[in-house]
């Protein structure tokens, strides 16, 4: 086993999934799927299963909400009336709190290290569809244009391997080629752990250790209170809610590589190197 890394260097690029982090998403989803449910007679979302689907793929949580929903219809037109409704909902997003604060303010960050701009991507595992209904308010609109076209990658990219979503490392690998050749002439190549990514899912966060890349995991109150016992392995991109193989890609408990805050009005830009203009 290698030996722990305790000399990070500054962060020169700041990474960002999208929903459940910088927009209310999973709340809206978890009202569309409310509202289903209560159309066919069953049960609100339990918070063991709410936290159970936020962010898996549903060909792989559907066995899971499907044995416990007990539904009177047919897989599929349940998810024919459940893409319905959350598609007339996703144009209600709005910004969580923090979001546009700290996109401003890494807007006009510098690296401590280098002096230079920190550079920033977005690695979401929504589709493009989706992605404009979410993004279609003006507060939403302006909240993502922070990152540049090309610097945000969605999970129907044809870069990003089909089949390799999170908590694959693909997605975060293909935001950081996005930021290289961006960088200032003579600066050396982007590094993965001068990359922080910000992650809400327990799989975002294996997804960025995966790839190499320090994390700050910013879950759903629901997701915190679930997983408090098990943090440390959340952390680490132990938890293996979905298994790929690749052990050798995780990391340790309390290896230094991640932490949880409780929003993103919690970030701290010195413990990482980067440097905010007042």
């Amino acid at each position: 086993m290698a030996p722990l890394e305790t000399d990070f260097p500054a962060v020169r690029a700041c990474i960002f999934d999208m929903d459940g982090l910088l927009l209310n998403t999973e709340d809206i989803i978890t009202l569309s799927t409310n509202k289903l449910l209560e159309r066919y007679g069953r049960p609100a979302l339990t918070r063991s299963i709410r936290t159970q689907l936020m962010g898996i793929p549903d060909s792989t949580n559907g066995d899971v909400f499907h044995n416990w929903a007990r539904l009177p219809i047919p897989r599929e037109q349940f998810a024919r009336e459940s893409t319905e409704l959350m598609r007339a909902h996703f144009p209600n997003c709005e910004p969580l709190p923090g979001a546009e604060k700290l996109l401003f303010n890494l807007s006009r960050a510098r690296s401590t290290s280098s002096g230079a701009k920190i550079q920033m991507a977005l690695a979401s595992s929504t589709k493009s569809h989706s992605y404009k209904l979410k993004t279609s308010k003006p507060e939403t609109k302006r909240l993502l244009s922070y990152f540049q076209p090309e610097r945000q990658i969605l999970s129907d990219d044809p870069q990003v391997r089909q089949g390799r979503g999170k908590p694959a490392p693909d997605i975060f690998l293909v935001a950081l080629q996005t930021l290289n050749p961006a960088s200032d002439s003579g600066e050396k190549p982007l590094s993965p752990n001068e990359c922080l990514v910000f992650e809400d899912s327990v799989v975002g966060v294996e997804a960025a250790r995966r790839a190499g890349m320090r994390v700050v995991w910013v879950p759903h109150p629901d997701v915190a209170a679930e997983y408090q016992a098990r943090q440390g392995d959340v952390l680490a991109g132990r938890k293996r809610l979905i298994d790929i193989g690749d052990d050798w890609q995780l990391g340790r408990n309390d290896d230094g590589w991640a932490e949880c805050i409780p929003s993103l009005e919690h970030s701290d830009y010195e413990k990482y190197g980067i440097d905010v203009p007042l």
